[in-house]
């Protein structure tokens, strides 16, 4: 220590360098732009000038380190990435590999990020045309993962896809309704307008498990219960059926005077099953005996329906587009109509949707989304000390759609701000919104369908998300492995 400030101390007693430095101090104009700004009358003028120097001196020198990093033959982006991302360019030259063809549940060669079209600016949007040239021509490889890891960062990193992991195309009619087993990665049922149910396994070997034929028309909606033993279906023929999913066979018929909509099973107590059919009505009926518990009548049918986590209110959506909260009894299965919200739409349009979450980075709390018909999303939080009293918080206007297709939130991630939704549409494509950013709400999209996607969602592990579409096809893609740098 005493060495250095000697060191420093014959320094500064050098007369010859006090006098260089003080010419090229003298002799630099920015200097005295610096010293000659105004500043105010208490201050220091030298003090101030000399800070104001130091700051631009301090820019300078990062604007020619960045103009140095950017001229260096292969550009500043392409280094940034190059060493940030090489783990990210190794995964994506994996390749795919393929099943014995033939079968209905085939693996599908991946597409890789080809398959993704962002609906954002890329990065050779945002820099400049020549560097990109000399990006491209110098490494193209550098330049793919560079584009790719920019529009991951500016939209949602793991909502990226590696491309398909199964079709099943089995089924030649419209799929309505698709879901995959409670709590469960592997198990995955749709039902279709031709009155069948299908129950597959997406795990290693995916394959059809079982086809469950009985009921003579549409399938509208069908729930697993918490053992994904049994399923309960709705449809069109007024009826709601229940299946045993190992035997393949229907164990009971439940007769109605209108069409059956949606159905759920109580998330606490499986023997209570709430269906809402074309007359109006909410029904509980007894899963063991299948008698009628309790009903109560809203004001036009009930087409969408979901329970919160604790099965203390059940929030219904109906052909008008308004959302009902309902209170209900888990002991007795009772009901009691609480709230009524109206969602975005300023028309009356049928509700295809209702999803509840327990958890929002943007409320912080309890959330209900909400889609309807003619293309609006609306997200609103949950008052449970309110029973269950609805705020709109956000929405978003798509194109008005001709089916009857289906939304559902995205996996929650912590490092991402946002809302973001996933719902088909009717030219074919899976797309990825963000609520909050109703401008730019696009941030990602999915091409695989060859006709209207009506179907869409996610397993418990949440790295698979099927889609379904008017023809019949089944698509489960798989999710892209993220790391936790960003």
């Amino acid at each position: 220590m005493d060495q250095k400030m000697e060191k420093c101390s014959s320094i500064d007693d050098d007369p010859e360098k006090k006098q260089e430095e003080k010419e090229d101090i003298t002799a630099d104009p920015e200097f005295h732009s610096c010293m000659l700004q105004p500043c105010s009358p208490n201050s220091d003028p030298n003090y101030i000038g000399t800070r104001r120097l130091l700051l631009f001196r301090k820019a300078r020198s990062g604007h020619l380190h960045r103009k140095d990093w950017r001229c260096n033959g292969k550009g500043y982006v392409a280094y940034r990435n190059f060493i940030t991302r090489l783990n990210n360019r190794v995964k994506l030259q994996t390749p795919s590999y393929l099943s014995s063809p033939g079968t209905s549940g085939q693996w599908a060669p991946s597409s890789g990020p080809a398959s993704i079209t962002n609906d954002i600016d890329t990065w050779s949007a945002s820099r400049d045309p020549s560097e990109c040239h000399t990006l491209s021509r110098t490494n193209s490889t550098i330049s793919y993962i560079s584009e790719t890891d920019h529009s991951r960062r500016r939209s949602e990193p793991a909502y990226s896809f590696v491309g398909m992991h199964c079709i099943f195309d089995q089924c030649k009619s419209m799929v309505t309704v698709i879901k995959f087993g409670h709590m469960s990665s592997d198990v995955l049922a749709y039902g279709a307008t031709d009155g069948t149910l299908t129950v597959c396994s997406v795990s290693e070997s995916p394959s059809v498990m079982k086809k469950l034929i009985g009921h003579l028309k549409d399938v509208t909606d069908f729930d697993f219960t918490m053992n994904n033993h049994y399923i309960a279906s709705s449809s069109l023929d007024k009826t709601v059926r229940v299946w045993d999913i190992p035997k393949g066979l229907c164990i009971r018929v439940i007769y109605g005077v209108a069409p059956q909509l949606c159905i759920r099973f109580h998330p606490v107590n499986n023997n209570f099953l709430s269906v809402g059919n074309a007359n109006k009505e909410i029904s509980v009926f007894n899963f063991s005996t299948g008698r009628l518990i309790d009903k109560i009548v809203v004001n036009s049918k009930v087409t969408a329906m979901d329970f919160d986590n604790t099965g203390q209110f059940m929030f219904c959506g109906d052909a008008q587009g308004y959302i009902y909260t309902i209170t209900v009894n888990s002991h007795q299965g009772t009901l009691t109509r609480s709230h009524r919200a109206k969602n975005s739409s300023k028309t009356k349009s049928e509700v295809t949707t209702i999803q509840y979450r327990t958890f929002s980075l943007m409320t912080r709390g309890p959330v209900l989304l909400s889609f309807s018909r003619d293309g609006s999303l609306s997200f609103f939080s949950v008052s449970l000390e309110l029973q269950g009293y609805l705020t709109l918080r956000c929405s978003l206007k798509l194109a008005q759609r001709i089916h009857s297709i289906r939304a559902s939130f995205c996996p929650l991630l912590s490092l991402e701000k946002g809302e973001f939704i996933v719902a088909g549409s009717e030219d074919a494509s899976v797309y990825f919104y963000d609520l909050t950013r109703p401008k730019h709400a696009c941030v990602n999209k999915l091409q695989g369908h060859g006709c209207p996607v009506i179907g869409v969602a996610w397993n418990h592990g949440e790295n698979f998300l099927a889609s379904s579409d008017y023809s019949g096809t089944v698509i489960v893609w798989k999710r892209a492995k993220t790391n936790s740098r960003k």
